[in-house]
């Protein structure tokens, strides 16, 4: 792995921008698969601001949003797709054909998941994947227990996954299931990018990086991808030698 830590949250962002712009750079046409969540959120605001200087040219490359709750939308606010039109395609004035999210109302969820999975496909795979880790290890709504095997599916959600997500809604939601691409688009992606902030995410991370690789813990298994960036601030990583 290229692990690396970083004095802060805003240095850690940075480099996360500077690098998605320099894998859109190297492929002017690049599908990228991008989380939702706190931590990436002012990754986006710079990267936003190197499209804007124009020190990055977006107009050809894709995005594939990396998961959503089951039963929410890009109009529901606490969805995954909410945070993604609001803090990344939006302010990149995106053209609705080159977004791609799940659509966690529709009748048949795992047609859903064969759309994902033929976008991916028909683009030759991920150009980068930027995922975050869970409290319980997960990446993407691959809870814990997950096969590292699986493309898209649809997840039953750890408790403490239905507990943590509530922070994004204004009001208490029913979370129950996740709609999510899966660990083998980790295994496959050209480039993967973990990032990691906050101190509580420090033992996790530890266990993650340090301990056995097993589908128990599902961020573990960057520890087979000898060029996944797994970038940390110095909160994070403080329990990492």
């Amino acid at each position: 792995m290229n692990l690396q830590k970083f004095p802060d949250y805003n240095t850690l962002s940075q480099r996360t921008a500077e690098q998605m712009a320099a894998v859109i750079n190297r492929k002017p046409d690049a599908l990228l698969c991008v989380a939702s969540g706190d931590t990436p959120t002012e990754t986006y605001r710079r990267f936003v601001a190197l499209v804007q200087a124009g020190k990055v040219d977006i107009s050809r490359c894709s995005f594939v949003g990396l998961d959503e709750w089951v039963g929410f939308g890009p109009e529901d606010v606490g969805s995954c797709s909410h945070s993604l039109y609001r803090d990344l395609f939006t302010p990149l004035n995106l053209r609705p054909d080159l977004i791609y999210v799940f659509n966690a109302k529709s009748t048949d969820l795992q047609a859903e998941c064969t759309r994902i999975d033929a976008v991916i496909r028909k683009w030759g795979g991920l150009d980068l994947l930027l995922v975050g880790m869970g409290m319980n290890g997960h990446i993407a709504l691959n809870e814990p227990g997950t096969p590292f095997n699986l493309g898209c599916h649809v997840a039953e959600l750890a408790e403490s996954t239905k507990t943590v997500g509530q922070k994004y809604f204004d009001q208490e939601t029913q979370l129950t299931k996740g709609i999510t691409t899966g660990l083998r688009h980790l295994a496959e992606a050209r480039a993967v990018i973990l990032i990691v902030s906050g101190e509580k995410k420090a033992p996790m991370l530890r266990q993650a990086l340090t301990g056995p690789i097993t589908e128990e813990v599902p961020a573990s298994i960057v520890q087979t991808r000898t060029d996944a960036c797994v970038w940390v601030d110095e909160d994070a990583g403080r329990l990492l030698v």
